[in-house]
């Protein structure tokens, strides 16, 4: 029992007590004492509404039947209509449409004999308001609250819903972005670190070199170093800004061949083809495109033997990738996580293309094929 509950039915009790105290029910044979049994029995079932509902059904079908065998009275009438709408509230939801059909049967029969016991329509029609007060609507309001409660909870369970696919697009966007900025940092540096790396190597590992030779190699790593940090740089700025990658930043295959200048100073002999005739392509393709061939190289450098061969082909509706270079067996001394093969993979599935690479004949081989739109 609730004490919000009990509190009421104390209320309902006091409240009928006075309406019996002025003479508001229907003067049979019962006197006034008598009235306060159901009326006690319909407070009773106010005092248990929520903790037992059914209960409370049955306390005011039982007082309502009581009081109108006597009278009725207007507070026992009053407070079972209360008891009829906690019973439907607080109940079994199957409760409600059959109290429904009963309550809207009972009313139509008491019109029905009020008009043939009074000869009148009037009877019958005040009878059947009456019915329709004390049974129907009561039934029919608690329905209706129940039917807004449920579709209260239902919506507050959507929009929480809608909030965690929100969180969890707003997670998996953070993910995909910092895939993307590793993807890209890893790309840039990558080639300027590794020649950097091996051109070092070079330095420290030969004893024979003169002043001249050393004074080349050392400018080389400067130069891998600015470019560097310029390309970290660049970066940083892209990401410091709003909206997408500006046109004056990007990256193109057709740059490819500073990648294979690079390469040469550190040491990677490669040769490079163009097939086809080069032509515009679209910003994501061609940006795909360049980093695949600088991180091939940087695998060349890294793994390979001290040859590449660079080729790039412009076919209708796709440009193709082709790196091959021979592995002498050499250990260069610079361990790979593996995050450049995943890497290329990556960009290829982002624009729709096919990525392979693996062993071929005596070497490695990178081929890719990018699909592209012509652009007018």
């Amino acid at each position: 029992m609730r004490r919000d509950d009990a509190l009421w039915a104390v209320a309902c009790l006091v409240g009928g007590l006075l309406l019996l105290a002025a003479d508001a029910y229907q003067h049979r044979w019962a006197s006034a004492p008598l009235f306060v049994g159901p009326l006690a029995l319909a407070c009773a079932g106010v005092a248990v509404r929520r903790s037992r509902p059914l209960l409370s059904l049955g306390l005011g079908v039982v007082a309502f039947l009581g009081d109108f065998a006597m009278g009725p009275s207007l507070g026992t009438v009053l407070i079972v209509t209360d008891n009829l709408y906690a019973g439907v509230r607080y109940g079994p939801r199957v409760l409600g449409r059959w109290m429904l059909g009963v309550t809207s049967v009972i009313a139509v029969v008491a019109g029905v004999v009020a008009g043939a016991l009074y000869q009148h329509w009037s009877a019958a029609a005040i009878f059947l308001v009456q019915g329709g007060l004390v049974g129907v609507t009561p039934v029919f309001t608690a329905m209706l609250i129940r039917q807004l409660q449920d579709q209260a909870l239902s919506e507050r369970a959507r929009a929480e819903q809608v909030a965690r696919l929100a969180e969890l697009d707003r997670a998996a966007a953070v993910q995909a972005e910092r895939t993307r900025m590793a993807r890209e940092l890893h790309d840039m540096i990558a080639n300027h670190f590794s020649a950097i790396a091996i051109q070092s190597t070079a330095v420290l590992s030969r004893k024979d070199l003169d002043a001249r030779a050393v004074r080349e190699v050392l400018a080389s790593i400067r130069e891998n170093s600015v470019e560097g940090m310029g390309e970290m740089r660049a970066m940083i700025g892209l990401l410091r800004q709003d909206g997408e990658e500006p046109e004056a930043t990007r990256r193109r295959v057709a740059e490819a061949g500073e990648l294979a200048e690079r390469a040469r100073e550190a040491g990677l002999d490669v040769r490079m083809r163009v097939d086809g005739d080069a032509r515009e392509l679209p910003a994501s393709v061609d940006l795909a495109a360049y980093r695949i061939v600088q991180e091939s190289l940087t695998n060349a450098l890294k793994h390979g033997g001290k040859a590449a061969d660079v080729v790039i082909g412009y076919r209708p509706g796709l440009v193709t990738l082709t790196v091959d270079n021979p592995i002498d067996g050499a250990e260069r001394g610079l361990p790979g996580a593996g995050a450049g093969i995943i890497g290329m993979r990556e960009r290829t599935a982002l624009v729709g293309g096919v990525f392979e690479a693996g062993p071929y004949d005596d070497g490695w081989r990178v081929r890719v094929e990018l699909p592209t739109r012509e652009i007018a």
